[in-house]
């Protein structure tokens, strides 16, 4: 795992936050919007946050040692990433609310935003549970190092700050989940792996006997992810993304299991037109002052 580190001239009280990325991404998707705008990570440094940014094992910069992934799978084309980003108005029952795409909706070959995410994204690992297993043990390395922090993940770099939270509960303040990869039990689509425990494509780290088999929805995240209870959960999503209309069975799934959660829908807040990249969207700072309130909430119970 490659990590960089920032923070503000003057220190303050404020815990760290480590910023997840998510599918065939890369750290530098917080650095800055692919439209070139600040990204979350300066914006938080500039608010007193000290920042580290992951990019997690064999993606961005810590692909060098990609070999430790095992297979990939076939390279991203402009086509997926559109259906996921800039999906057609007819793709679900509320892509046609999708406004906030920094180029709107010009051809997807001429999609300058969307051509440069390209370039920096890469294939998805076929073993999906390798992969999981060195981001639990790189993130807790982490943890152990930094102390006490809040993790911000986005779509599949939620696996990580699930595990990392149940392998070092007491080194998570909250966990911020925006649109995370599920639904819980996902079955493999589509040549993509699944996600066999729930909300991971790994057991815990403890010896569990667990029978999934059958009837995977009577198993919660108690059963799943044991040590995610202690920690304060946000789940974020947005009204015209596809995740949207499952981030309900997440929810309940980790309610269910003891977690401490809350569902927060940009839309209830005022924050309209987002799609799965509510991270580099032209309100991307409207998403991040909400969730920078959601945070000082958890972080400070009443």
């Amino acid at each position: 795992m490659y990590v960089e580190w920032e923070g503000p001239e003057r220190a303050t009280d404020k815990p760290p936050i480590v910023l997840i990325h998510g599918g065939g991404g890369q750290g530098t998707d917080w650095l800055s919007t692919p439209d070139g705008r600040p990204g979350w990570a300066p914006s938080l440094t500039a608010l007193g946050y000290c920042v580290y940014v992951v990019d997690r094992p064999g993606h961005g910069r810590g692909a060098a040692r990609g070999a430790a992934l095992g297979e990939m799978g076939p390279p991203p084309a402009a086509s997926d990433l559109a259906a996921l980003f800039r999906p057609a108005p007819e793709a679900h029952p509320t892509a046609h609310l999708h406004t906030q795409w920094p180029t709107g909706n010009v051809p997807i070959e001429r999609d300058a935003t969307l051509l440069a995410l390209l370039a920096s994204s890469r294939p998805m690992p076929k073993d999906l549970a390798r992969s999981h297993e060195l981001e639990r043990h790189a993130g807790a390395g982490l943890l152990a190092l930094i102390g006490p922090a809040i993790l911000i993940t986005h779509s599949a770099g939620a696996p990580a700050g699930w595990l990392m939270a149940d392998a070092r509960p007491e080194s998570v303040v909250a966990i911020i989940a925006l649109e995370p990869i599920g639904p819980p039990f996902r079955p493999p689509i589509g040549g993509r792996p699944g996600l066999p425990w729930g909300l991971t494509a790994v057991p815990p780290r403890r010896a569990l006997t667990l029978d999934l088999g059958g009837s995977p929805g009577a198993c919660t995240a108690a059963d799943t992810l044991p040590n995610l209870g202690q920690v304060p959960i946000a789940l974020v999503s947005a009204e015209a993304s596809a995740q949207r209309h499952f981030d309900l069975a997440t929810y309940d799934f980790l309610a269910r299991g003891g977690c401490s959660v809350e569902l927060i829908r940009l839309a209830d807040h005022g924050i309209r037109g987002n799609g799965h990249g509510m991270i580099f969207e032209r309100n991307h700072l409207d998403v991040l002052a909400l969730v920078l309130a959601t945070i000082e909430r958890l972080s400070h119970p009443r």
